[in-house]
């Protein structure tokens, strides 16, 4: 009696080799990896809960901005880092280095001069910042080249305030060939004014600042700028602003008529890798902290994007066009940052998921119906081979009734689901025309 063969004798396939079963085995490795590098991305923190945040002197006008903000960002679980500094230039020198771990800090208009390399945005003008002169003497002063020879404080190494000083009085020809140049803060320069060691000296911030009003209330004058309008023409980041009669005390008068100033504007700036959600946050604070009615601005005109001399935040722009992005106006700011992050990385997986869901039936289809076709490969070269041999010797007669019993016993142990049994049967019919099929092969060849 032949040897029987085993079921599948004819289609099977050869074994896996040691190789390809290496390299499946990687492949699977580097997929799961890959597919925990995904989900990694997605449930990592969906936002920084601190913003480092580099201002000005501990006492000066940045500062006091930097602590509005702080308790304002506070109440969507997000700390400020507040750092000080001389002032603007060295806020600059912070922020455009990609190292620092500065993120967000002010800047003064016209202080430094952006490159594109540096990679810092304008998140919103917040703030006019006046620029004082105030002077001794019995003459009145209103213009810089009056102050020629004479003994002038500038402002401090680091800040925004000794680069304007020194550029408008530039324009006015004092330089310091022919004057006397004094670098020194705000505090000593006004003691200094009292006391006599200066002539003159510039100031920058807001009139009810602790400096700004003991000067306004001193017995010093107070410079208005009789060439203000030229002086904004030449220097294009600075304003023109008036502070008004009376300001400081309508009950002494002071000052006793209108005072023609210039003011910086006080830009927020951040990195331009600074987060979208992060952004749109400082906005907020910077709305909630500016936008009062004061000396030089009606109600609402701070904070805005009246400035070029950095790049605008494209959620600046599109903050102050349409307001927050619809899902930070309904919810926590937590959840509405973390979807909005991750919307880029949830959409493409969402469309995959969606994709796989409207697969598998067919896949289970198709792997269903795979079983049954290999068996139909068996019977039909089993057949083919029936056809081909005219006269089959006994050992080819055993060898086709051995191998189409093992088919039929396989076929029996096909395990499917039940709207499948219909398929089982179809197979158990061509099992049974092959079966019949050898029968006649055998009649031939006993005639």
């Amino acid at each position: 009696m032949p040897r029987e063969k085993p079921a599948l004798q004819r289609s099977q396939k050869a074994p896996i080799t040691p190789r390809r079963r290496w390299l499946l085995a990687t492949a699977a490795a580097v997929g799961l990896a890959a597919l925990g590098l995904g989900l990694y991305a997605v449930i990592e923190p969906a936002f920084q809960t601190r913003i480092v945040i580099t201002t000005g002197a501990d006492n000066g006008i940045y500062r006091g901005f930097a602590d509005r903000y702080a308790p304002i960002l506070k109440r969507d679980g997000v700390t400020l880092d507040i750092r000080s500094s001389s002032g603007s230039v060295e806020n600059y020198e912070r922020l455009k280095d990609p190292a620092s771990e500065y993120q967000v800090g002010f800047i003064q208009s016209g202080t430094t001069e952006p490159q594109e390399t540096d990679h810092l945005q304008t998140i919103a003008a917040v703030s006019y910042e006046p620029i004082w002169v105030f002077y001794r003497g019995a003459g009145t002063v209103n213009r810089l080249a009056q102050l020629r020879g004479k003994r002038i404080g500038v402002g401090v190494p680091g800040s925004g305030l000794l680069q304007v000083s020194r550029t408008l009085l530039g324009y006015s020809g004092v330089t310091p060939e022919n004057t006397q140049f004094f670098e020194m803060d705000a505090q000593k320069a006004s003691r200094c004014l009292e006391d006599g060691c200066l002539d003159a000296a510039f100031f920058i911030g807001r009139p009810d600042a602790p400096t700004q009003r003991a000067l306004l209330t001193s017995d010093l004058k107070l410079m208005s700028f009789a060439q203000a309008d030229a002086l904004v023409q030449k220097f294009p980041s600075l304003s023109k602003v008036t502070f008004p009669r009376a300001s400081t005390s309508i009950v002494d008068d002071l000052p006793q008529a209108d005072v023609t100033l210039l003011a910086a504007t006080a830009l927020l700036v951040a990195k331009d890798t600074l987060h979208p959600a992060l952004v749109y946050l400082l906005l907020d604070a910077a709305r909630t902290a500016h936008s009062g009615e004061d000396y030089f601005t009606p109600l609402g005109a701070f904070p805005n994007l009246k400035t070029d001399e950095f790049p605008v935040a494209s959620e600046s722009e599109r903050y102050f066009r349409s307001g927050r992005p619809f899902l930070q106006r309904y919810l926590p700011f937590w959840l509405a940052s973390f979807i909005e992050r991750r919307l880029l990385i949830l959409l493409p997986f969402m469309a995959v998921l969606i994709g796989v869901l409207q697969a598998l039936p067919r896949m289970l289809e198709s792997r269903v119906k795979n079983r049954f076709v290999v068996w139909y490969r068996e019977l039909k070269s089993l057949e083919d081979e029936i056809w081909r041999t005219a006269k089959p010797s006994t050992d080819q007669l055993a060898q086709w009734r051995s191998e189409i019993e093992n088919i039929d016993a396989q076929a029996s142990q096909i395990r499917v689901p039940k709207r499948y049994l219909h398929d089982v049967y179809a197979l158990k019919q061509a099992i049974s025309v092959v079966r019949r099929r050898i029968s006649i092969a055998a009649s031939s060849a006993d005639e």
